[in-house]
């Protein structure tokens, strides 16, 4: 019985030649998808603006796309994307656009595919260890205290620009401390 699911270009999977100089951020992530399926990356914020966190292994170990998340403190972070990789290790499979409930202390989340111009400048560890982009990266959006998502009616300017639209083109989206990445 041959596997249906789209073949794996990470450097697990493949032999590109470099595996003696790999630096020790994707030796050391290596180890934890061998050992967990997937490994959570956490860029820190800096003075002006919140970091990010984002999955690496999971496109690899269960074949769903890579989670991201911004805005939000980045160890909470990572522990709503690990819940969320629990959940696609036993089945589920986020699609663009899906909403969820109960994963952001109590509230929904939704999810959006993020477009690929983005990866070099946000998700570099994805870049570096699937080596083959564009692959799939669904941004995990949260919302504000009245369950009102970024893009909705009512939310205030601060909370809109607190996370970034990755589902946009670049060049679409506002300037400001996200599109400085680029």
């Amino acid at each position: 019985m041959s596997d249906s699911r789209p073949p794996c270009q990470c450097v697990l999977c493949h032999d590109y030649g470099d595996r003696d100089r790999m630096d020790n951020f994707l030796l050391r992530t290596i180890v934890h998808i061998t050992q967990y399926g997937w490994s959570v990356v956490l860029v820190p914020g800096e003075n002006d603006g919140p970091g990010w966190a984002y999955t690496l292994g999971l496109w690899h170990s269960h074949r769903v796309p890579e989670l991201a998340m911004f805005g939000r403190d980045v160890y909470e972070t990572e522990e709503i994307l690990n819940g969320l990789g629990r959940a696609a290790a036993a089945g589920w499979r986020p699609a663009d656009g899906d909403r969820r409930d109960d994963v952001v202390r109590g509230q929904a989340a939704a999810f959006r595919a993020a477009d690929p111009r983005w990866y070099r400048a946000l998700f570099r560890g994805v870049v570096d260890f699937y080596r083959v982009p564009p692959l799939p990266v669904m941004q995990v959006v949260w919302p504000d205290e009245d369950d009102l998502f970024p893009w909705q009616p009512g939310t205030e300017l601060e909370f809109r620009h607190s996370q970034p639209w990755l589902w946009l083109h670049p060049r679409r989206h506002p300037a400001g401390r996200w599109t400085r990445h680029l």
